[in-house]
Formats: C-alpha cells, sequence, structure tokens
C-alpha cells in the first residue's frame, strides 16, 4: 500500500516540511532508499548519508531538520516515529481463518472460528484459543493452555501444559515455553527432580524471540507482565517475575526466583543471579553480572573492556596479587597508626 506524507505524518505525529501529496509505499535505508520509500535517521555517524539520499521522505528530529533540503517529517523520537510508519506499509493481511486438516486437535479443545491453525499442530486437551489467534506450522500446545485474542504463534513453539498466553502476542520460532524449571535435590551425590507445579503466565502484547526458553515455575508461577519484550536466545528460570514492559536482549540469563521490575532494559549477554530484586528503571550494560539486588534505578555495569592479550596477562597477575597488596597495606597502615600514637604521647610528656 502508499500513504501520503500528510498521512503518515498525522499517523505518527510528526511535523511536515515538504510536499504533503508526496507518496511513498515502502521503507529503505538512508543509503541505498529510491524515490517512493521513507527512512530515518537516528544517529550522527549516517548523518552524512543525508545530504545525498534518494528517499522521498526522511523521518528526523529537529536537530537536524535544517541539513536536509527534501522532505522531512520531524519527530523528536525518530524511531518510535519510523516504526509507526513502517508497520502502516507493511502490514500483512490478516490470514484466513481455519484448521488445517493435518493438525491434531482434542475433541476438548475449544477454537474460537476466526482463529486459525496451520499444518501439522498438535493441541492438546482442554486448551482454549481465542479470536484471532493464529497457530503456526508444528507448533505444540500441551493440555490446559490458553492463547489469547489475536496472539501469534509463528512456527515450531511449544507450550507445556496450563501455560498462559495474553492477547496480542507474538511468539516467535523455536520458542519453549513451560518446560520444566531446573530443580534438582541431591541424594548423596544423585540428583533427584524436584516436581515443577507452577506455570508460564504472558500478559499482553509480550513478544518471545526465537528458540528462548521459559521455565514453569516449580511452585510459584513464572510470570511475564504485559509489554515484555524479549530477544531471541534468552533463558528465564522457574519462578522469575518480569516488570511491564521492560526488554530483554539476546542470551540474557535470569536465574530462577529472581523479580525484574517495570520498565528496565538488558543488554545482551546480560546475567543474573537467583532470588535477587532488581527495581524498577534499572539499566543493565551488556556481559554484566548481577549478583546481588539492585533496588535504586539507574544504569548498572561490570564488564571489563577486550584488549590486548599480552596485556590482560599482565593485568590478570595483578589482579592475583590484589588480595596480598592489601594485606600489606593493612599492615603499613597499622604501623603508621602505631607510631603516630607513640609520637603523640613523646610530644604530651615534653
Amino acid at each position: 500500500m502508499s500513504l501520503t506524507l500528510a498521512e503518515l505524518a498525522q499517523l505518527s505525529g510528526s511535523e511536515l516540511r515538504g510536499d504533503p501529496a508526496c507518496r511513498v509505499s515502502s521503507v529503505g535505508s538512508l543509503d541505498d532508499a529510491e524515490p517512493g520509500q521513507i527512512s530515518f535517521l537516528t544517529s550522527r555517524h549516517f548523518e552524512h548519508y543525508l545530504a545525498r539520499t534518494r528517499a522521498s521522505a526522511v523521518i528526523l528530529s529537529r536537530a537536524w531538520a535544517d541539513k536536509s533540503a527534501g522532505n522531512v517529517l520531524i519527530n523528536e523520537n525518530p524511531s518510535l516515529a519510523y516504526a509507526l510508519i513502517a508497520a502502516a506499509l507493511t502490514r500483512p493481511e490478516k490470514p484466513a481463518p481455519g484448521v488445517h486438516p493435518s493438525a491434531v486437535i482434542d475433541p476438548s479443545a475449544e477454537i474460537d472460528a476466526t482463529a486459525r491453525i496451520e499444518p501439522n499442530c498438535t493441541i492438546g486437551a482442554r486448551v482454549r484459543i481465542g479470536p484471532d489467534a493464529v497457530i503456526g506450522p508444528n507448533c505444540v500446545l500441551a493440555e490446559d493452555c490458553e492463547i489469547g485474542d489475536g496472539s501469534h504463534l509463528v512456527a515450531s513453539v511449544t507450550l507445556g501444559s496450563r501455560t498462559r498466553i495474553g492477547a496480542r502476542c507474538l511468539i516467535h520460532p523455536g520458542a519453549v515455553i513451560g518446560a520444566d524449571g531446573f530443580g534438582l535435590a541431591n541424594d548423596g551425590g544423585r540428583w533427584v527432580k524436584i516436581p515443577q507445579l507452577g506455570r508460564v503466565i504472558l500478559g499482553d502484547d509480550v513478544e518471545v524471540g526465537a528458540c528462548s526458553a521459559l521455565d514453569r515455575g516449580a511452585l510459584k508461577d513464572t510470570v511475564l507482565h504485559d509489554g515484555v519484550k524479549l530477544d531471541n536466545l534468552i533463558h528465564v528460570a522457574h519462578n522469575v517475575e518480569i516488570g511491564e514492559s521492560t526488554a530483554l536482549a539476546a542470551q540474557v540469563g535470569i536465574a530462577g526466583s529472581t523479580r525484574i521490575g517495570a520498565w528496565c532494559t538488558f543488554a545482551g549477554q546480560a546475567g543474573v543471579a537467583g532470588h535477587l530484586e532488581i527495581a524498577n528503571g534499572v539499566n543493565i550494560s551488556g556481559l554484566t553480572a548481577v549478583t546481588r539486588s539492585i533496588h535504586e534505578p539507574g544504569t548498572y555495569t561490570s564488564t571489563v573492556p577486550a584488549m590486548e592479550h599480552a596485556q590482560w596477562r599482565k593485568n590478570f597477575v595483578r589482579i592475583r596479587q590484589l588480595d596480598e597488596l592489601s594485606r600489606r597495606v593493612k599492615a603499613l597502615e597499622k604501623i603508621l597508626q602505631n607510631r603516630g600514637d607513640e609520637e603523640s604521647l613523646a610530644d604530651r610528656d615534653k
């Protein structure tokens, strides 16, 4: 479909400078967009493309508006404006409802007439699938699962028993939601499995990336509140709770029984130990290891930047010497303190 810049400005809450009748039909990157496409600029690293882009319009902030001779949509959150516009220009057709003949569906399952069940799905007893939901090919829904209105399981998604998915959720291929948590008791060196009796509950508008794993709770439920966004290859262990609109980037791992607040962000490969509390509005940098609870909002980092290998080996030798160095400093402080006390006594006796 195509829309005029006037329509896109209204849709995205942007200020238009240029031809309101100009039509665009797709999006493109700033450096290789063609006429009829719209692009966006959010980083100074790409500013040099602005003068020579062939895009019919560019979404940008007011600080860059005067640097473009073409049509611009001015918005102080260009990424958000682009997201709204791209969604409008690329909105897929609503899939036709129906159940593919290759799907295996328990007779007790309740599937809304407007839902779509694609090839080779397996749907267990007492599953409930809401209006306009789409269950993509090769998905497996164990007994007593619930799928909310308009949610989409893209392909090869597995839901453990009693998993509950809210409305308008998007679950990408290979995700496993509701597998057993890693609960074990030790019997003289032999591991004994602890039954995992909880559920996984996703609120509305949650997104789960490809090949991510969300474990069911041991007793309590694992809960992701409304608007949580997970990237690919993320592990959320049993009994974890993640607050509203928190976003986790790829390869983040959250250990069991940790509670994460709302509006947090976790960059790639961050790890969080178990049984911790993370406050609202916390931002965790990439590769950071969180081993203690965080009670105040802010940005937290524990990474060591990469360096030349020989330099790292020298630094690591110093790290191993830190304990001995600390002991020597304390000993010297004690000597100096004693010497100061002796001098004070001598001065007083004069």
